[in-house]
C-alpha cells in the first residue's frame, strides 16, 4: 500500500493592495513555493481583475503561470471609482473590508502563518482571535523603517510636526544624527550662505546611513490633503508599538548595504534581498508586459541603450513630459521608455504616435515593460528611475547605473543610498521652476555613461548582491531560517 504523501504547508501572502508591493511578495510566493509551500496569495478584487485582465491580453492565465500560488481577492473598501491612488485613504480603509474575510479564510484554511506587508500590519490583530503567527514584510528598505519609528522623536524635538512637515528656521544647515549606544540627539549645526540664508535641514540617523532633507522625508508626498497626512503620521506611530508583536520582520535588503539601520530595529530581521525574480512573474502585474522590447533591445549596441521607467504611480505633466522626451533625443542614444498608460496629464495616444514617428528606431516607447529582463540585457547602459526600492534592488542586482529622479515616498532616501553612500548613480536636478530640462537629461547621461568609476561601484555592489543570494550567503543562509521558521505549524 503507498504511504501517503504529506500536504504542502500552507502560507497566506497579503500583499498592500499596489504595484510595487505586490511584485516584491510575488517574488517571496516563489520561493517559498519552491521550498515546498502552498501559497495563498491574497489581492484586492479590485487588483485581481487588473491582473487577470493583463494576463488575458497576453493569453496567460494566473493558475497556470504560478503553480503552487493560488490567488485569493476580497474587497478593499472603495467603490468602483474610488480613487486608488490615494494610498492613505485606500489604506484606512483595507481593515474594515478585509479583516471579517481573512478570519474566514484562515479558519477555513487552517492557515498558521501570514506574510504582511508591513503596510498591512493591522492584520496582527488576527494573532489574538484565530492564534495566527504573523511575518512582516518591508517592501522598503531598512533605512525608512528605522525613520518611521523615529516619528515620535522627531515630533517631541521639534524637527517635524504632527502632520509630519518639517519645521523649517531660517539662517542654517542641520544634520541630525541619533546614535542608539547613547541614547542621545547631537545637532550638528552648519552655517550656509547663498544670497540670503535658506534652512535645509538633513536628517541622518547614523553616519553610515544616508541623509535625507526634512523637506523630502518619506511621508511628506504622500497624502493629498493636511489630514490625509496627520493621519499617516498617526497610523505610523500606532504601528510602530504593534511591530514587536510580530514573529518576524523580514526585510528586502542585504548586510552589505544596510548593516547600519539594523541596529535600530525592535528585533533581528532576516534579510533575504535582493528579491529579484528567478522566473518571470507576469501575474504581480497590473497592465500586460510588452515583450517587443526585448527583440529590440536584441538589435541594439552592447551597453548603449538608456532605459526610462518611472513605476507605478510617478505622474506627469506636460511640460516635464516634453522635456524628457526632448532630452531622449537630445543624448543621441537609443532608449527604451516605459510610459504607462495613466503616466502623464493632458498627454494621448496620438502624442506618443507622433513622437514614435519622430524618434524612428532610434527609440522604443512600451507601455509596460519586462524590467528585470531589460535590465539584465547586454544592451542597457543605464537606468533612469524614480528610485523606488524595488527598481533600486533590481539595478543593484543587475549593476546598472542610475540616473536618479524620485517623486514621492521613500524614493528620495533610496537616491541618497544611491549617490552618496554607494556612489552607483547621478541626481537629475530640476531648475529653479522646478522642472528637468532636457539639457539637464542630456549632460547627466553623457556625464554618467563617461564616469568609469560609477560603472565599476555598480559591477561591484552586484557582485556582493550575488555573493549574499548564493549558496551559503547571508541572504541565503536568512531565508533559509524564514523558511524554518513557516514550518513551524
Amino acid at each position: 500500500m503507498a504511504t501517503a504523501v504529506p500536504p504542502r504547508p500552507s502560507v497566506m501572502v497579503l500583499p498592500f493592495p499596489a504595484q510595487g508591493h505586490v511584485m516584491p511578495l510575488m517574488e517571496l510566493s516563489h520561493r517559498l513555493v519552491d521550498h515546498g509551500f502552498e501559497v495563498d496569495f491574497v489581492n484586492t478584487d479590485y487588483n485581481q481583475a487588473r491582473v487577470d485582465a493583463a494576463l488575458a491580453a497576453g493569453g496567460e492565465s494566473a493558475e497556470a503561470v504560478h503553480a503552487g500560488i493560488h490567488f485569493i481577492s476580497l474587497p478593499d473598501g472603495l467603490g468602483p471609482d474610488g480613487d486608488r491612488t490615494d494610498i492613505i485613504k485606500l489604506g484606512q480603509s483595507l481593515p474594515a473590508a478585509m479583516l471579517g474575510g481573512l478570519e474566514e479564510l484562515i479558519r477555513a484554511k487552517n492557515i498558521r502563518w501570514v506574510v504582511a506587508d508591513v503596510s498591512m500590519s493591522w492584520v496582527l490583530d488576527l494573532a489574538a482571535t484565530v492564534g495566527v503567527r504573523v511575518a512582516l514584510f518591508l517592501t522598503y528598505s531598512a533605512a525608512v523603517f528605522v525613520l518611521r519609528l523615529h516619528i515620535p522623536k522627531l515630533i517631541e524635538d521639534g524637527i517635524i510636526d504632527e502632520s509630519g512637515k518639517s519645521k523649517q528656521a531660517l539662517g542654517f544647515v542641520c544634520s541630525i544624527y541619533f546614535f542608539s549606544t547613547c541614547s542621545c540627539w547631537l545637532l550638528d549645526t552648519l552655517f550656509s550662505y547663498a544670497g540670503n540664508a535658506r534652512m535645509n535641514e538633513r536628517i541622518q540617523l547614523s553616519p553610515k546611513m544616508p541623509a535625507i532633507a526634512a523637506t523630502e522625508l518619506p511621508w511628506i508626498n504622500v497624502g493629498k490633503t493636511p489630514e490625509s497626512k496627520r493621519a499617516l503620521i498617526q497610523s505610523a506611530i500606532k504601528n510602530n508599538q504593534s511591530f514587536a508583536l510580530a514573529d518576524a520582520i523580514v526585510c528586502n535588503t542585504f548586510h552589505e548595504i544596510e548593516s547600519e539601520a539594523l541596529a535600530f530595529f525592535p528585533k533581528e530581521p532576516l534579510l533575504i534581498g535582493p528579491l529579484v525574480a528567478s522566473k518571470p512573474t507576469s501575474a504581480a502585474h497590473f497592465w500586460r508586459e510588452d515583450l517587443t522590447s526585448l527583440a529590440w533591445l536584441d538589435a541594439q549596441a552592447p551597453s548603449s541603450v538608456v532605459y526610462v521607467a518611472f513605476g507605478s504611480f510617478t505622474v506627469f505633466d506636460t511640460t516635464r513630459l516634453q522635456e524628457l522626451a526632448d532630452g531622449l533625443v537630445l543624448t543621441g542614444r537609443p532608449f527604451l521608455w516605459v510610459v504607462r498608460p495613466n503616466f502623464a496629464n493632458g498627454i494621448d495616444e496620438g502624442w506618443l504616435n507622433d513622437f514614435r514617428c519622430r524618434v524612428g528606431d532610434k527609440g522604443l516607447v512600451v507601455g509596460w515593460a519586462p524590467q528585470q529582463r531589460v535590465l539584465s540585457h547586454t544592451s542597457v547602459a543605464c537606468f533612469i528611475s524614480h528610485c523606488g526600492w524595488n527598481s533600486t534592488m533590481e539595478g543593484v542586482w543587475h549593476g546598472v547605473p542610475f540616473l536618479c529622479w524620485p517623486y514621492f515616498a521613500d524614493q528620495f532616501l533610496n537616491q541618497s543610498y544611491i549617490c552618496d553612500m554607494w556612489g552607483t548613480g547621478l541626481r537629475i536636478c530640476a531648475d529653479d521652476r522646478g522642472i528637468v530640462t532636457k539639457e539637464e537629461i542630456r549632460d547627466k547621461v553623457a556625464w554618467l555613461l563617461g564616469d568609469e568609476g560609477i560603472k565599476a561601484r555598480a559591477l561591484s555592489l552586484k557582485s556582493r548582491a550575488c555573493t549574499c543570494v548564493a549558496d551559503g550567503g547571508s541572504s541565503h543562509q536568512d531565508l533559509l531560517k524564514f523558511v524554518n521558521l513557516l514550518q513551524e505549524q
